[in-house]
């Protein structure tokens, strides 16, 4: 199952803190039907009946079908750049 670093599990609950749904909201990751092309990122009120959520240190990620398979055995982190904008990447699991 994919795991996020501190930094992404931080910068997931900045970004969701934003919407009205706040307590149930989270970052969903879906578009893996070709994973070469990249992932969409969204900020959902809730999952998808298909979704897995992931929950870690309070930040919420929704991974649809196909994304929940190809990003099973990775990590996700998240860097803030000078200007503020998160830049998510992933790297596999140790």
């Amino acid at each position: 199952m994919l795991t996020l670093t501190e930094n992404a599990a931080t910068a997931v609950k900045t970004i969701v803190s934003h919407g009205a749904d706040a307590d149930t909201a989270g970052l969903r990751i879906h578009g893996a039907d070709n994973p070469v092309a990249g992932f969409a990122l969204t900020v959902a009120g809730s999952p998808d009946a298909a979704d897995a959520v992931v929950e870690a240190e309070g930040a919420r990620v929704f991974l649809d079908p196909a994304a929940t398979l190809a990003l099973d055995d990775q990590v996700l982190d998240a860097q803030v750049d000078d200007d503020g904008a998160v830049h998510f990447a992933l790297a596999m699991q140790r």
